[in-house]
């Protein structure tokens, strides 16, 4: 079966995130006032597998060795199947 993937990455809290702070600072500029602006990265993929759980348990293996880092960053996973 098909499954369609999303991975969200975004940086832990606490952590220093120079880009978020640049989009801030311009947008502050432009006259719009925003707070805790933050940015994420959004990987999207399709996989072939025998089940759900074994999409996730191959996805959460991804993030964890390839699609970010987990000392720095958080990930959520959505996966929805494709008929």
């Amino acid at each position: 079966m098909k499954y369609d993937v999303e991975v969200k990455i975004s940086l832990k809290k606490g952590m220093l995130n120079p880009e978020a702070s640049t989009i801030q600072r311009a947008l502050a500029l432009l006259g719009y006032e925003v707070q805790d602006t933050d940015t994420i990265d959004i990987v999207k993929f399709t996989m072939e597998e025998d089940s759900q759980d074994a999409v996730e348990k191959e996805v959460d293996d991804m993030c964890q060795r390839l699609l970010c880092n987990p000392v720095i960053h958080d990930y959520e996973i959505q996966i929805v199947p494709v008929n």
